[in-house]
């Protein structure tokens, strides 16, 4: 069985692949400030003709995100394509053609944090306020704690019995606004689903988001072969990548960081590793770094001096 290559930084990898998939959080910045070392590591990548997309679960449509990523110095030169679950929901529900949401309908029962139905905007869906008037649901999350599960007991049955489909943009049971968690529609999906419910996901790990990436590097003739994905999570981001074929490169510095925190050799790292990978139906990373960090640099035609001629 192959085991994980541990690397120096991204260059001890660039070369074999044509395709970038990038989380952002954790990855590229912290929520607040872009980690200098990753914006180089954009740069050089650029630099090498590869197409990059940055994915993520964040609650944030492609336009916001890049407006997000531009304060933080991560301008749209430095990569091709954003995808959000929101954005991709937008679209689909818009155009009403492919996979599931073909013909789902005009009216959608959202259960969502402090009643935002932004994701409906310029789709052409309504909200409706009555689950009987309802085509499909959305879960987005939770008025949590004022609400909990039970709050939404009514509401599921009722869509049950009406057979509606669910559409989840993302499994993470919790979320964090400032100091306070919120229940993330994680929770939500799997209450319906329990109650005899079909949920489809959107997110990471998702096929579904995955799938569309895959796509939009096939437009560039760059096929999942080509590609690797850059993670901090497991779950998100090793997972979902490799279930649909693609390599993948896991940062020791992101969610895991607890895992490898007190290593001090190789060997270490590499049982902290096993023990990660148990934790997660033994699927293994291709790569594992410490961050996203360019490493060594790489021998560069231009860069080469000429040799003097030999003198007769």
């Amino acid at each position: 069985m192959p085991k994980t290559k541990f690397c120096v930084g991204l260059s001890d990898i660039s070369d074999s692949y044509m395709g970038c998939i990038i989380d952002d959080w954790g990855v590229l910045h912290d929520g607040e400030d872009a980690f200098p070392e990753a914006v180089e590591c954009l740069k050089s990548l650029k630099e090498r003709h590869k197409h990059i997309i940055i994915l993520t679960n964040d609650r944030k449509t492609a336009l916001q995100k890049k407006e997000q990523l531009k304060k933080m110095k991560i301008g749209p030169s430095l990569y091709q394509d954003i995808v959000t679950p929101l954005d991709l929901v937008q679209q689909r529900l818009k155009d009403q053609d492919k996979d599931f949401f073909e013909d789902i309908g005009n009216k959608a029962y959202l259960i969502t944090h402090d009643g935002d139905y932004s994701v409906l905007d310029g789709t052409g869906v309504e909200a409706v306020e009555d689950i009987e008037q309802a085509d499909f649901v959305l879960l987005m999350g939770m008025n949590y704690p004022r609400k909990t599960l039970e709050s939404y007991e009514d509401v599921i049955k009722v869509a049950i019995k009406k057979r509606l489909k669910a559409i989840c943009l993302n499994q993470d049971s919790r979320g964090l606004i400032g100091t306070n968690f919120l229940m993330g529609p994680g929770l939500l999906a799997r209450r319906y689903e329990d109650s005899g419910g079909i949920v489809h996901y959107i997110g990471k790990p998702h096929e579904y988001i995955y799938r569309h990436c895959v796509e939009l590097l096939q437009a560039k003739e760059i096929y999942p072969s080509h590609t690797v994905m850059f993670g901090d999570t497991m779950a998100h981001d090793v997972l979902g990548a490799n279930a649909f074929g693609i390599d993948t490169c896991l940062f020791k510095s992101g969610l895991h960081a607890a895992n490898f925190m007190h290593c001090q050799s190789l060997k270490e790292v590499d049982n902290a590793l096993k023990n990660l990978i148990m934790q997660y139906n033994n699927v293994m990373p291709n790569y594992l770094a410490d961050e996203m960090a360019w490493g060594n640099a790489l021998p560069d035609r231009k860069h080469k001096k000429r040799k003097s001629p030999k003198r007769k």
